[in-house]
């Protein structure tokens, strides 16, 4: 008796992007989500063109460190991101996570079309009527622009250097 292949499943993959602080944390929390393919981190929401660490970094671009994820639907929704995106950070404050300051911190969900805004604004709403949260959401639901990949050394930092993450464990 022969053996028979199925042919391969074609994937639709889809992005989300995110920023929550630090992009090395974001960055490796995402990396654990089942049904995220890949991650990368850079810069996005600003006014400058293929900017560098330390331009962001001298709060002259208006970038955000963010994380670009690539993501199989049918393994994850983009609902089930946000909701994880709300549990890796603290939404509630503004231009600062933890003990890192600056507007490159900013908390942000950079949408890529019409139905993740939607569903990015429902989750707010929801998460703020919730009453959990001691300070009014502060998130910004923007239109996602032209993300720039950060340099490489950037890129998984804590995987690169055996080094354990820093966000918030999420439930």
């Amino acid at each position: 008796m022969s053996e028979t292949s199925s042919p391969p499943i074609a994937t639709t993959t889809e992005r989300a992007t995110f920023a929550a602080g630090c992009f090395w944390g974001v960055e490796d929390a995402f990396r654990h989500v089942p049904g995220v393919v890949s991650t990368r981190v850079g810069y996005t929401g600003g006014d400058v063109d293929e900017p560098t660490y330390e331009q962001v970094c001298s709060h002259t671009t208006g970038h955000a460190e963010a994380v670009d994820v690539t993501y199989d639907p049918t393994e994850v929704s983009f609902e089930e991101l946000v909701e994880f995106f709300w549990r890796i950070h603290d939404p509630t404050q503004i231009n600062r996570q933890g003990p890192d300051v600056g507007d490159q911190y900013r908390t942000a969900i950079f949408v890529h079309d019409e139905s993740q805004q939607k569903a990015a604004e429902a989750s707010k709403e929801a998460l703020e009527a919730s009453g959990i949260l001691p300070t009014a959401v502060a998130t910004e639901i923007v239109p996602a622009e032209t993300f720039w990949e950060a340099e490489d050394y950037h890129q998984q930092y804590f995987e690169k250097r055996g080094m354990a993450g820093c966000h918030l464990p999420n439930d």
